[in-house]
This record gives structure tokens, sequence and C-alpha cells, in this order.
């Protein structure tokens, strides 16, 4: 429940045990973290010329072998479609990604790696992968595949596509 919600539910302000700790609020500190590991990744592919958004766009396309949409990055992303437009058309800049029209819808615009972003990504997914690595390694492999499980129980309590499945 929020400030707000607390302070009209009950008339006044929050008293000491209706206060929200953010330290300890779970969604405040999934965000802390998730900006701190983008942070880290962020520097290992900026050496390529992307940033955190051109990643994403990159390594969705780099999971499958076929064009996907840009609706189909945007949707496994969860990342805003002006802001993965933006990535694309850098992408296409650097000659990472090519664009083409749908066969059966003109209107849909499907992406795919060039053999540059198909390099690029090659390139850069161990190095990714070894950041990943050191950024967990506080964890047991017990506990690492425990972390993977609550992440599987929270995408799928958010309804989150898993867009490696698809």
């Amino acid at each position: 429940m929020s400030y707000v919600a607390i302070a009209t539910v009950k008339g006044s302000l929050p008293g000491p045990m209706d206060r929200l700790n953010l330290l300890s609020f779970s969604p405040f500190r999934l965000n802390r973290l998730a900006t701190e590991f983008s942070n880290a990744l962020a520097a290992d592919y900026a050496r390529f010329g992307i940033d955190i958004p051109e990643w994403r766009v990159l390594a969705t396309l780099g999971q499958h072998d076929e064009p996907r949409s840009a609706a189909y990055v945007v949707r496994c992303t969860r990342t805003h479609k002006s802001r993965i437009s933006r990535a694309v058309s850098h992408l296409i800049e650097l000659g990472l990604v090519e664009r083409q029209e749908a066969g059966d819808d003109r209107r849909e615009i499907m992406l795919q790696l060039t053999d540059e972003g198909r390099a690029t990504y090659a390139e850069l997914v161990p190095i990714l992968l070894a950041r990943e690595a050191t950024l967990l390694s506080g964890f047991s492999e017990a506990q690492r595949r425990d972390f993977e499980r609550l992440l599987e129980v929270l995408e799928d309590s958010l309804g989150l596509v898993r867009c490696r499945e698809e």
C-alpha cells in the first residue's frame, strides 16, 4: 500500500509502523540491482559503440536465426517502442542490423542481425557472460540455481514473456 493510500485509509499521515522502509522494499531493491547490473554490463558493450537499448535489440535478435519484428523486441525487452526504434536506427547505421518488410504484412518491419552484427554479438556474449559470472560470484552453485528459479517465479507472476522459448 502506498504512502498516499495509507494516509487516505487511516485519515492521517502514516505512523512509524506504517512507513515504508525503501531499502527493504523488494521492487526498489530489484530496480537498484538491475541498474547496477546494467551499468556494469554497459561498460563492456560501450566499447562496441552501443548503449543499453541497442544491446537489448542486438541480444534479442542474436538469440534467433530468423528475423523478428520490432514489436517482438519491445515485448521481450520491456523497453518502450520509441527507445527500441531509436536503437534499431542506430544499429542500422552501424551496419549491425538490417530491416526488411514482412512478406505478408508490408507495415510490419522485420529485423535481423547482419554478418557484422552476428560477429559483434558473438564477440560480446563471452565478455558479458564472464561479467555476469563475476557479478554473481558471491553465490554458491545452489544459490545461483535458486536465484534463477526465483527470477522465473517473479517473471511468471508478472506474466512476462519468455522470449527465448518463442
